[in-house]
């Protein structure tokens, strides 16, 4: 064989080799690219949260004026809430895999089939569902906790839960 032969098939061989590949490197981009902006989003969820307790500790101390206190409190809550909102989309789609047509239209005839009443009564259920999982806030760390926990996952403090 000729040299020029070689460098020939090692070039096809290079070219299959990256076609063969290239999806499961877009997957592990997209993944990686996913894992960036939630990690990004828990590190402005802590900065909200340390921002809220902070100006509530100055406020105790009175080094905030009342009215200041308000709007400060209602402008970070306004942007965790936003943070949390968009960390529950990144979630949800991360754990839900996106429903085949054929589901769709499934669900789709089943609600048709369905009162006001009765679908009034399943968005309750299911908003019930969702409020059961969580209980709130720790009063000392500001950490989430649930409704299982008998004590602060974060800073230790005994919680009651209901």
């Amino acid at each position: 064989m000729e040299l020029g032969a070689i460098f020939l098939l090692l070039l096809v061989l290079l070219i299959v080799v990256l076609f063969v590949s290239k999806p499961f490197s877009e997957h592990w981009r997209v993944k990686t690219q996913s894992s960036r902006e939630r990690s990004a989003l828990l590190a402005e969820r802590e900065r909200a949260l340390n921002a809220l307790q902070e100006l509530d500790f100055d406020y105790g101390l009175g080094k905030v004026p009342a009215q200041e206190y308000a709007t400060q409190r209602a402008r970070h809550l306004l942007k965790g809430s936003e943070v949390l909102r968009r960390l529950d989309e990144i979630q949800s789609a991360e754990l839900q895999p996106v429903p085949q047509q054929e589901n769709t239209l499934v669900v789709a005839k089943q609600t048709s089939l369905l009162s006001d009443e009765d679908l009034e009564e399943l968005i309750a259920k299911r908003r019930g569902e969702r409020r059961q999982k969580t209980a709130g806030f720790c009063p000392k760390c500001g950490k989430p906790i649930l409704q299982a926990d008998q004590f602060c996952p974060t800073c230790g403090l005994m919680v009651y839960s209901k």
